[in-house]
């Protein structure tokens, strides 16, 4: 693998999905990846289910996708030159479908990642129709250590914190947030909380934090945007409107990785192995604490008899 870059320009796309029309979708993909390509970005994000829309229920088998389809051909050779992080509906050989995140770089697929945790409560029902993934890692990338989540994964705080023990530098959270309780004028409750997450993950772990969300409506619901890149300080370096499709790139600097983590080595002090042994402890079922062991008692010194 070649050297990685200091400074990595990345794109955010805040497109609005037509629901199950893939055809359209994917000419939608294209035309975004050449505008990213021509304002120099090294790297576009789109969000969850980009290809497809997202209220899919029965229509999954429908607009799932095999990795040697022809519109995932498409895409990957559109990433010739420009990485491509896209979302779909994933169908394996085994007739099973997963809500996957594709990261695509230099006309190959470089990871695919499968959601692993399918939010089905309330207005969400995504485990009726996905399959759920199994695995979570980090993978290499000539932008260096990269970790993909989809969503709802970033509600379950030790998604983030694996990703950072496998050595992510980046990680890049494709959601499609919905728009619920409003907070103020043009801000949702539901924002408020995204946005509270990207910032203290990324400043909690050190590392540079991409979320791609999405506009637009299904069936009712509506999704806020407010697509953002957080840097490791956990300070936002671009943040794009809500509501609205947009396009934009900033130029990051991995610098700040380093610095972020000499001034708070968290990573450095983890304790692997404690975490560990406390999970299996856990999964025993043995949620008690240990009690302390009283002291000892020290045996009573026998006293020497001093001869006069």
């Amino acid at each position: 693998m070649r050297a990685v870059a200091d400074k990595v320009k990345i794109a955010l796309a805040q497109i609005a999905p037509k629901l199950g029309d893939v055809k359209s979708n994917l000419e939608l993909h294209l035309e975004t990846i050449s505008k990213a390509e021509s304002q120099g970005a090294d790297l576009v994000v789109f969000p969850e289910l980009s290809l497809t829309g997202y209220l899919l229920k029965d229509m999954v088998p429908e607009v799932a996708l095999r990795r040697n389809s022809p519109e995932i051909q498409k895409i990957l050779k559109a990433s010739e030159k420009i990485g491509v992080i896209f979302g779909l509906a994933e169908e394996d050989p085994s007739y099973v479908y997963y809500n996957s995140a594709c990261f695509a770089d230099g006309g190959k697929i470089v990871y695919m990642h499968r959601k692993v945790f399918l939010p089905t409560y309330g207005m969400f029902d995504e485990g009726r129709f996905f399959g759920e993934g199994t695995t979570l890692s980090a993978f290499n990338t000539r932008f260096g250590r990269f970790g993909l989540l989809i969503c709802e994964e970033a509600w379950h705080s030790f998604c983030p914190y694996l990703l950072m023990l496998d050595g992510a530098i980046l990680v890049a959270n494709i959601a499609n947030g919905t728009a619920r309780g409003l907070e103020e004028k043009s801000r949702m409750g539901s924002s408020a909380i995204w946005e509270k997450m990207n910032r203290f993950y990324s400043d909690l772990h050190g590392f540079y934090w991409i979320f791609a969300n999405r506009v637009g409506f299904e069936d009712g619901v509506g999704f806020w945007g407010g697509s953002e890149i957080i840097d490791p300080a956990g300070k936002p370096e671009m943040k794009l409107p809500y509501f609205e499709e947009d396009l934009q790139t900033a130029e990051i600097s991995l610098g700040k990785v380093r610095r972020a983590r000499l001034r708070t080595p968290l990573l450095r002090d983890e304790k692997l192995d404690f975490a560990i042994n406390e999970l299996l402890r856990i999964r025993g079922g043995n949620h008690a604490s240990p009690s302390p062991k009283p002291p000892k008692a020290k045996p009573a010194s026998k006293r020497r008899k001093v001869k006069r």
